[in-house]
């Protein structure tokens, strides 16, 4: 169950609402009231109706704040909770070092969360965090969906501070996402050279559920740099233009894209709704797709595979 103690923040009882609900959780609120008092009042009734975890959110807080530091105290001393999380956002660097020591001497937090470690952040405060606190990070953030909340490996952290990917996260990451069988008659496209539209849409598509090419690329040992990707021709947000493009074409067309020409162009764009300039970034696309999946098919890493 989840208790919503943060009062101050605009919308923040309705996010854990929306939160809560796509995690199937209960979510207990009192509204804009005390939070100390809110927190006791949540593991109470949580203790009354059976359930085994509760999770308090607490207010965010960019820098330290005496009033709610004592808030936090307050709530610690009434529930006496087993784990007190600090969720560190990466992208503030050493100021979060700051806050991480603050807050470790005041509350004696058990572990760190990371958030953010999906931007251009390599996480280099990881370090300093740990070696001050003491504390383990525990848990890392790379997206906003739930599923992108994973457990905290520091091997994999040091790669990535040292440019070297994470792997081993991208191959988990591929196994929840793409079916094994689906996998292997892809693979023996890339090596025949036979990769069409369709297999382009549906590898756009695996991509985006394993959190996108940006992160994926970031995830291989040297491609983040090797490989420039423009994020105004790359947009997972345009999934949806692509895949109506992709669909108003012919079979014809969808395995020989090289047959598309202007007038043919024109009717893909009318069957789409979409313009002729949508069709002649979906086709580049493509053909930087294909250019780049035969790079990587090159990339020892890949052969070793």
């Amino acid at each position: 169950m989840l208790v919503a103690c943060d009062v101050y923040r605009p919308a923040a009882i309705n996010q854990l609402k929306v939160v809560g609900s796509q995690a199937g959780c209960q979510v207990f609120e009192k509204g804009q009231g005390n939070p100390v008092k809110i927190a006791k009042e949540g593991v109470e009734y949580a203790k009354s109706f059976g359930f085994d975890t509760v999770i308090i959110d607490t207010a965010g807080r960019l820098q330290i704040d005496e009033d709610l530091m004592q808030e936090l105290e307050k709530i610690k001393a009434q529930v006496n909770p087993s784990e007190i999380l600090l969720v560190v956002d990466s992208m503030t660097g050493q100021v979060a070092v700051e806050v991480a020591d603050t807050f470790n001497k005041r509350l004696e937090v058990t572990g760190l969360v990371l958030t953010k470690l999906d931007g251009d952040t390599r996480g280099g405060a990881t370090l300093s965090m740990k070696a001050v606190t003491g504390k383990p990070i525990k848990y890392c953030s790379v997206g906003e969906k739930l599923g992108d909340l994973e457990p905290f490996y520091p091997d994999r952290m040091a790669n990535r501070i040292l440019g070297m990917g994470d792997v081993l996260t991208l191959i988990e990451k591929a196994q929840e996402a793409v079916d094994e069988a689906e996998a292997r008659k892809m693979e023996k496209k890339f090596r025949e050279n036979s990769f069409t539209l369709d297999d382009f849409l549906s590898q756009f598509e695996t991509m985006n559920k394993m959190g996108g090419i940006k992160n994926v690329m970031a995830m291989l040992p040297g491609m983040g740099s090797k490989f420039k990707i423009n994020e105004n021709d790359v947009d997972e947000k345009k999934l949806v233009t692509m895949k109506a493009v992709i669909q108003s074409m012919t079979m014809r067309e969808r395995e020989n894209p090289q047959i598309i020409n202007s007038s043919r162009k024109q009717r893909i764009a009318k069957g789409s709704g979409t313009s002729v300039q949508d069709v002649n970034k979906v086709l580049k696309q493509f053909e930087q797709t294909k250019l780049m999946m035969k790079q990587m098919k090159n990339n020892k890493l890949f052969r070793n595979f």
